[in-house]
């Protein structure tokens, strides 16, 4: 029998999903925590579906960004949804320059799976 995961475990899922596919650079997580049919609807590419997409999107991340970091700053949860505000620092490798942007991030959460995704980022900027 399922049961739904507490708003705390959809929380911490999210966040360990973060680090482990931002931070550690482990893009094979997705297969793991998105479902097979994962719509992500701000796709830098335009929506897609199933975990590949957002795995070769971020292997491509990794490349122009290769000290890519995501800090956590809040999150809020809700039901079946968990929204978070983050703030993303790295080193564009074509120009060697420090950026950073900024981002929510709703998730949305079934059978302990990553089932959709929407995003909304600031550009990014260069810092010091």
């Amino acid at each position: 029998m399922f049961t739904e995961q507490t708003l705390s475990e959809n929380k911490t899922f999210i966040r360990n999903h973060f680090e482990e596919f931002v931070n550690r650079k482990n893009s094979a997580i997705a297969y793991q925590n998105f479902a097979t049919d994962f719509v992500d609807h701000d796709e830098p590419d335009g929506e897609s579906v199933g975990p590949e997409p957002a795995k070769k999107m971020m292997e491509r991340i990794y490349i122009k960004y290769p000290d890519l970091h995501v800090t956590v700053e809040d999150t809020i949860a809700e039901g079946d949804k968990v929204l978070v505000r983050n703030v993303w620092r790295g080193t564009d490798s074509s120009t060697g320059k420090k950026i950073e942007f900024k981002g929510f991030v709703l998730w949305r959460l079934s059978d302990g799976k990553i089932v959709e995704r929407w995003a909304t980022i600031t550009p990014p900027t260069e810092i010091d």
